[in-house]
């Protein structure tokens, strides 16, 4: 008999996964594991509208269900159209516990459309539910030209027609998770006054919790009681209403000036390639810190998209699948209702003593469809993750397919590229795109001059020319180009150990005489007898890859630089910069461009060592290892023979000129309180990023200088 619903419960961390749960007989059981193979895990997944299933797991590994449980030794051969059909013990027939109950992962990919669990009851005949699509139908005008689609008409496609839904028993919890499904925070109120009405009505109603990410995880209403003109008895159709997160609201001139906003920045995603997607960070006693993926699940990833503006998420990502963090883990064990304002506000457990960057926990979030990825193309290419960039442009009038000028172009526009085109992180950015002939149609230059800061989600958002081109090189074989990768590598110098390994030398110039000859030393060095002493401020750099790709320099091995100093070659020429400035911003130190050999110095447990700079070695630093440059070799130092004494900001760059793709540049930068006596100093208060919580405050100062 084919009268059971099945849905996938337990502690998920994606729509696509769960314990496998049955609807039988007015009321929700499970399934015992004995024999389940992956043939039921097919069935299972197919009858909930999944191309296919992926794997099956025993021994409840998503929570012990409750109630009966209805199904043991099943044995489905994979093409029974539901559960019911394979042969079992019988329904409701089982010597298992709890413990054993099963659950699935089913494929990414739906069969078009999804299903309503319907437990309504003495309505067995309409079991099969199913619609093919849903969507916001923009009805006013002024709704019409907008992007994102924000207000309308919510309508079901079912039987191949598009129809609206009676809105006599919808709720605000029903629109709140349409908006959250198509990309956005929060729904508001609307005018019903002006919208006409020739409806045609979907025969049902829906009933949301408000919490779930996807309108497919709802149950259904009541069928509705329609006129016999199938009008809906005393109501409208449904209309929705989305307050779109700032990100993606056009000006306040078109109307949108109820934005939505967070309130003071407690949580912020990095790593992610595109917008929405990122480690989740959390923000405690000025410190930025991660959370641990213990019960990390859909409904806190829901609450953490919706708190950052955008929609209700796609997936709980866990086991540092964006990267690992830097820091403390500041989370454990975070349980979410769906309905709180943060994150900060679910409970949690404060105790991360199991807890390592290993399993920082991610999003993906739903985000609105602003049409970005149709402005924008790569032609030419031998796969569809490389090629030359062509833009759609207004030109007199029509759209045209163009060029770029590739002068100036390099990493950060092509990340901006490759995520306008979800394809991920730029890998390699071309300045000339001979070898790959695009539309021929489309080569001459529309777009010049383009400076983009990294963060935007599209071309046309970077400072460019506008109008006035210019592009000497001209385009076709000198348009710029990208190649893109799912992945990519993210260097983090650690504060700690430049904190921990700072110290201060005298040493004659008659020992400096190599690093004088790679200009290691201030230029008055140049002045002074071989008898004298230079005063170096030397530490330590431990630069970690936390990424999710190997670190490669960009220069090919027959262009690296032997370096006799150190004995080996160096494939970057400008790997990191080591300044010393005064509090108010000014240099004060030369400092120097510090040219690198990039190796694995040492790895996380259970990694091995790839990179190795003797023997013209291959370079870069592998995922999960670090590469330590020690504080006692050549150039590992800022001179300050002609500083005076003071405090300062010492500031260490990695990878300053984007030579190589990082999912996360923030991390780069390592700033430091330092003090010097004119005999002694001291290196304080050292920490990642641009923002400094505590550096230059003036109120700090004062305490300093009492003391």
């Amino acid at each position: 008999n084919g009268l059971i619903q099945l849905r996938l419960a337990g502690d998920k961390r994606k729509h696509n996964e769960g314990r496998v749960e049955v609807f039988y007989s007015g009321e929700w059981g499970t399934v015992c594991d004995d024999d389940f193979t992956i043939h039921a895990a097919q069935v299972v997944c197919r009858e909930l509208g999944y191309v296919e299933a992926v794997s099956w797991s025993p021994s409840s590994k998503y929570g012990k269900g409750e109630g009966r449980i209805w199904f043991d030794n099943l044995h489905c051969t994979g093409k029974e159209a539901t559960l019911a059909l394979c042969p079992s013990n019988g329904i409701g027939v089982s010597d298992c516990k709890h413990s054993e109950d099963v659950g699935v992962v089913c494929s990414d990919k739906r069969i078009p459309g999804f299903k309503f669990v319907n437990t309504l009851p003495n309505h067995i005949e309409s079991l099969d539910i199913q619609v093919e699509d849903v969507r916001i139908r923009p009805i006013l005008s002024s709704y019409r030209k907008r992007i994102p689609v924000t207000e309308g008409y919510v309508e079901v496609k079912d039987g191949g027609k598009w129809k609206q839904i009676c809105n006599t028993e919808w709720s605000q919890f029903n629109s709140r998770v349409i908006c959250g499904m198509f990309g956005f925070p929060m729904e508001k109120k609307y005018n019903v006054r002006i919208y006409k009405r020739t409806p045609s009505y979907w025969d049902f109603a829906i009933n949301c919790t408000g919490n779930e990410a996807h309108l497919s995880s709802c149950k259904l209403g009541q069928p509705t009681s329609l006129k016999s003109n199938a009008t809906c008895a005393g109501g409208f159709p449904v209309v929705v209403s989305c307050v779109p997160g700032k990100a993606f609201s056009p000006s306040p001139m078109a109307g949108f000036r109820k934005a939505f906003r967070q309130e003071q920045p407690l949580v912020r995603l990095r790593g992610g390639a595109i917008v929405g997607e990122g480690r989740v960070e959390v923000l405690k006693n000025g410190e930025w810190g991660t959370i641990c993926d213990d019960n990390w699940s859909l409904l806190s990833a829901n609450v953490v998209c919706r708190e950052l503006g955008f929609g209700t998420a796609q997936e709980a990502l866990s086991g540092g699948r964006l990267g690992q963090g830097m820091g403390p883990v500041h989370m454990n064990e975070v349980r979410c209702s769906g309905f709180e304002k943060s994150i900060t506000e679910c409970s949690f457990n404060k105790e991360t003593l199991g807890c390592s960057h290993e399993e920082d926990a991610a999003v993906r979030c739903n985000v609105p469809a602003m049409g970005f990825q149709e402005r924008l193309r790569l032609s030419g290419g031998r796969n569809p993750y490389e090629g030359r960039v062509e833009v759609l442009v207004e030109r007199n009038g029509s759209l045209v397919w163009g060029t770029v000028c590739s002068e100036s172009w390099g990493t950060m526009e092509a990340m901006v590229v490759c995520r306008q085109l979800g394809l991920g992180f730029a890998s390699n950015a071309f300045q000339e795109t001979w070898y790959w002939p695009g539309e021929v149609s489309a080569d001459a230059v529309v777009m010049s001059g383009v400076r983009c800061s990294g963060t935007e989600m599209s071309l046309s958002h970077c400072l460019h020319h506008g109008d006035h081109l210019s592009c000497p090189k001209g385009g076709g074989r000198n348009a710029a180009g990208v190649s893109c990768s799912e992945t990519a590598p993210d260097l983090v110098l650690n504060p700690q150990v430049v904190e921990q390994t700072t110290y201060m030398e005298d040493r004659p110039m008659f020992m400096l005489q190599c690093a004088y000859e790679e200009n290691c030393l201030s230029s008055t060095s140049s002045q002074v007898p071989a008898n004298t002493y230079r005063r170096l401020l030397r530490f330590s750099s431990q630069i970690h890859n936390n990424g999710q790709s190997d670190f490669r320099p960009k220069a090919s091995r027959n262009s690296w630089v032997w370096h006799e100093c150190h004995r080996h070659y160096h494939s970057m020429e400008v790997f990191t910069l080591y300044d010393l400035f005064s509090l108010n911003g000014t240099k004060v130190a030369e400092g120097h461009k510090a040219s690198f050999c990039l190796e694995d110095s040492e790895c996380d447990e259970g990694i091995e060592k790839r990179y190795e700079c003797a023997n013209f070695g291959d370079q870069g630093i592998t995922v999960g290892c670090w590469d330590t440059y020690r504080h006692d070799i050549d150039c590992q130092w800022v001179d300050i023979t002609d500083v005076k004494p003071g405090d300062y900001i010492f500031q260490i760059v990695i990878n300053p000129n984007y030579e190589v793709p990082e999912s996360d540049y923030t991390n780069n930068i390592v700033k430091c309180r330092c003090r010097y006596d004119g005999h002694r100093v001291w290196m304080y208060s050292c920490h990642n990023g641009k923002t400094s919580h505590h550096l230059g405050l003036s109120s700090n100062l004062n305490e300093i200088k009492l003391a």
